[in-house]
């Protein structure tokens, strides 16, 4: 009788153990959905009585620790590079991808210190303003890689880039200019509305860059890549909390 009671104690530890395993996700996002995805993650663990684990970075950054073996069950890029980056080293699975959010770039000051900008070719930006200006690293970060391709197609780049500061993410970016140490940033547009310390001098026209796109996928061999979570991500509710934080839902 004590043989058969301690096996049903064990197969219950074993259940038990096992459904914990299947309510935790970790998940790994750029820095510029840090608000909107503690909203839903904060939903979904008071929904489903899950754990939601969130690492917020730049998407290079994410993408390297990903390569490396970081424990991450889903991936969130702020651009295609990354995620295809991952998929070329086989570290998601490519059948779980689709693309989740768009997003839209754009110029920002310290509040009370905006300029004025044409989004043309013939204008003097670099006259424009006086100091430094903020983005993320333009050879890794997406959000400095899509403010090099704007500038340089705006026939700015040269004229700026000595003055440039290429931060760690868009979040650092956004700080800089929130404190006044960078006279101008560029970000994208959910960052400059989460803060009420910059003001947005005006948005780079989508011709200028690469659309900006945050695809999403599972991790490659993650322990708890059948999560719901991913699924969560695309409904009606997580689409209402993405449009709040002023992200275009592309599900």
């Amino acid at each position: 009788m004590k043989k058969m009671t301690f096996a049903w104690s064990l197969l219950a530890m074993l259940i038990t153990s096992s459904a914990l395993a299947e309510d935790k996700v970790t998940v790994f996002a750029a820095a510029s959905l840090t608000n909107a995805l503690a909203d839903i993650s904060a939903a979904y663990e008071k929904e489903k009585e899950a754990k939601v684990t969130q690492s917020y970075a730049a998407s290079s950054a994410l993408a390297k620790q990903i390569e490396n073996g970081a424990p991450a069950d889903i991936f969130i890029s702020a651009d295609t590079k990354w995620m295809d980056y991952l998929q070329d080293k086989k570290r998601i699975e490519a059948a779980s991808r689709s693309n989740l959010l768009g997003n839209k770039v754009v110029l920002i000051a310290p509040k009370g210190r905006g300029f004025k900008v044409d989004f043309n070719a013939g204008f003097d930006f670099a006259k424009a303003f006086d100091g430094r200006l903020c983005t993320g690293d333009v050879e890794a970060v997406p959000i400095g890689i899509y403010a090099k391709q704007a500038l340089g197609n705006l026939n700015w780049w040269n004229s700026v880039k000595t003055r440039i500061v290429g931060a760690q993410d868009v979040r650092a970016a956004l700080a800089f200019v929130a404190r006044g140490e960078c006279a101008a940033g560029i970000v994208y547009e959910t960052d400059a509305k989460v803060s009420d310390k910059v003001e947005i001098v005006g948005v780079f026209p989508q011709e200028t860059h690469t659309p900006v796109v945050y695809p999403v996928a599972r991790v490659a061999g993650a322990k708890n890549a059948d999560s719901a979570f991913l699924t969560y991500l695309k409904s009606p509710f997580a689409a209402d909390i993405f449009r709040k934080y002023g992200f275009t839902p592309l599900f």
